[in-house]
């Protein structure tokens, strides 16, 4: 209990104290997120907030966990740093979506291959259980992505992201200490210290944002967070084994999980990147019916609180009705909100800049076309 007490208020001191000079040498450095017609903000704020995030949980961390854990440790910091120094970059110089994926495939790597983090079983969803070892690697490395993903995907309005990850890592950690995985716990809190102090200075009107530096250390974590919760809450001779556990993983983690997994399906759809951005998100749905940023971080996390205690009402119904129930009843929700929206200026020119795409490719097929003279 000592080393989760410690390593929290550590992260919340070191990413509280962080932030200030973070914010001045971003502003000497002019290192912005500029405003555009997809953003919320209005004016130029510092990205790097991430960076003190980082400093937090790694020392933290590193000063909580135990000597006895296992090697396990260095695996998933290592990762971390692969994240870390792929979010920095793409706040500072942009990275490409490809360079990106990329990445996020070697941390994914790194996590399965020597973190031994990999989900072998279903634990009876869809009546499976046991899976192939081939099946259990491209199943783990899509539920890292996305996952980590999800986060950035998410990070849209003040306080959002953050104020998500820190409901979800706070809920694995107090698992993981009843259940005796110290370093899980200790990884946990140190993420949710350093969150709480970082959501001092992100809350509406933020002065600074986490960046991909930030949303991808969360969404790393909380894939390792989750994978792991399943594994030890499947297990019937754990401390506190809960049924339809990867239903619940799934509750925990939904806001971000269902927006994702939603928006990529339609990119994918439409024969677009997956990671191309737009304005499909949930928080920009509700930012349509005139919602203040605060407002939509309050619904959207106890939204996201409701359906774990549903999860957990229904975890006697077994993992396939849980998540098919939680996931039927998100989309109902988004797609209510999204058809009962007011049709704000965002949508507008969406839609304008669509048709004049079309129209700019007829163009070119029409110059294509035309027949040369000859000379």
């Amino acid at each position: 209990m000592d080393n989760i007490l410690l390593s929290s208020a550590l992260a919340f001191l070191i990413t509280f104290f962080a932030i200030p000079p973070i914010i001045k040498v971003a502003k000497d450095k002019k290192l912005f997120d500029e405003p555009d017609e997809r953003k919320v903000h209005k004016s130029v704020v510092p990205t790097l907030g991430g960076l003190g995030i980082f400093a937090g949980f790694i020392i933290a961390t590193l000063m909580g966990v135990p000597d006895t854990t296992t090697n396990e440790l260095q695996y998933f910091l290592a990762a971390a740093m692969v994240i870390f120094f792929l979010g920095i970059k793409d706040d500072i110089l942009v990275l490409s979506a490809t360079k990106k994926f990329i990445g996020q495939l070697i941390a994914a790597g790194i996590i399965i291959k020597f973190g031994g983090i990999r989900i072998d079983n279903l634990y009876g969803f869809l009546n499976l259980y046991q899976i192939p070892q081939i099946a259990s690697y491209i199943l783990t490395i899509f539920t890292i992505i996305v996952i980590t993903n999800s986060f950035n995907l998410i990070d849209g309005v003040d306080g959002l992201a953050g104020s998500l990850g820190l409901l979800t890592s706070v809920l694995f950690g107090i698992y993981f200490f009843i259940t005796g995985e110290l370093m899980y716990s200790v990884m946990a809190l140190s993420l949710a210290g350093s969150l709480i102090a970082f959501l001092i200075y992100n809350f509406s009107p933020a002065k600074i944002f986490m960046g991909d530096t930030g949303s991808l250390l969360i969404g790393l974590l909380n894939s390792i967070f989750a994978i792991k919760f399943m594994t030890i809450a499947s297990n019937p001779e754990a401390n506190l084994p809960l049924l339809s556990a990867p239903a619940i993983a799934f509750a925990i983690l939904i806001i971000p999980l269902i927006d994702t997994l939603r928006v990529f399906s339609l990119r994918i759809f439409k024969r677009r990147s997956p990671f191309s951005p737009d304005r499909n998100h949930i928080h920009h749905f509700l930012l349509d019916f005139g919602l203040s940023q605060k407002m939509i971080t309050l619904i959207c996390v106890t939204t996201n609180i409701i359906f774990i205690g549903l999860a957990y009402i229904l975890r006697a119904q077994g993992t396939t009705i849980v998540i098919a129930a939680l996931g039927a009843t998100a989309l109902i929700l988004v797609s209510i909100i999204y058809y009962s929206r007011p049709r704000s200026k965002f949508a507008a020119t969406e839609v304008r800049e669509h048709e004049a795409g079309i129209l700019k490719s007829h163009k070119i097929l029409a110059v294509a076309n035309e027949p040369v003279e000859q000379n």
